[in-house]
């Protein structure tokens, strides 16, 4: 029997990438968003689900009878403090709630960079902002601190924090994934540093379900850039090999509005959004 996956937003960006990448004779997906969705392909392993993280109901219907959940629901940028509060951290907490009281044992939960995003790389000038991110043999260790760039971020590492907690006071296994920009091609500038291309995203969340990693998790969702300054080490000790680069994509690399002003912060132009501004 093939293993069972839901996956949360699986609407949104991310999730319409994956999902060809994920379904397969070995894996079954249940595909929940609250937004319409397209519907099953003759012969293809999903089950559409429209639902509400804050439906309890349903969201303990959704985890009934799965092996796994794949959480990458959220308000995807910078938003009001209350939504996101709303939505990214008590959405999560509803989520964790619902696998754990459904015996779901794994959850892979969709974090972001820019929980990270005001670190500064090292000798990166000028320096009028951030703060040094800590180095490791491979690049900034997956296990910094948080460090948020915005509200967003803010939501983010509270994602992680309640992972942690869950993985911590019931058994479970989650991974936390810092994943970087997730696109066909690397936006912009700092996207040649910190694409994870949706081939290598769907190899990183394979390897989360496969591996044999007990407790909390916290990962690197990067390619093998060639100009990347994050660790990729945590992620090979799960067996996350990245196949991708971005450096074919450079010569019609253009910056992003408020790009070149950020360089060197790893939230890039975030690091210059107005706090609670949708974006």
């Amino acid at each position: 029997m093939p293993a069972r996956l839901l996956v949360t937003g699986a609407a949104g960006r991310i999730g319409r990438l994956l999902r060809p990448r994920l379904a397969g004779p070995e894996r079954f997906l249940r595909l929940l968003d609250v937004a319409e969705q397209p519907p099953a392909a003759p012969g293809e392993p999903v089950e559409i689900v429209r639902a509400d993280l804050h439906d309890p109901v349903a969201l303990a219907s959704a985890c009934s009878g799965v092996d796994a959940v794949l959480h990458l629901a959220a308000i995807p940028g910078e938003d009001t403090f209350a939504e996101l509060l709303r939505v990214n951290v008590a959405g999560t907490q509803s989520l964790l709630e619902a696998a754990r009281v459904a015996g779901v044992p794994r959850v892979v939960l969709a974090s972001s960079i820019h929980a990270a995003g005001w670190y500064r790389r090292a000798g990166s000038s000028p320096e009028p902002a951030g703060v040094p991110a800590p180095t490791g043999p491979d690049g900034v260790p997956a296990t910094a601190p948080p460090r948020p760039d915005t509200y967003y971020g803010w939501s983010k590492a509270a994602v992680e924090s309640l992972g942690s907690l869950y993985a911590d006071r019931f058994g479970m296994v989650v991974f936390a994934l810092r994943l970087g920009a997730c696109f066909p091609e690397p936006p912009g500038i700092s996207g040649l540093e910190n694409w994870i291309s949706p081939d290598d995203c769907a190899r990183l969340v394979d390897a989360c379900l496969r591996s044999d990693a007990t407790g909390f998790r916290l990962l690197w969702g990067i390619s093998r850039n060639s100009r990347r300054w994050w660790s990729l080490a945590e992620g090979r000790e799960i067996g996350y090999e990245p196949e991708d680069d971005a450096e074919p994509y450079a010569d019609r690399a253009r910056p992003l509005d408020g790009e070149e002003a950020t360089a060197g912060l790893v939230g890039a132009q975030f690091c210059a959004y107005p706090l609670g501004e949708r974006q």
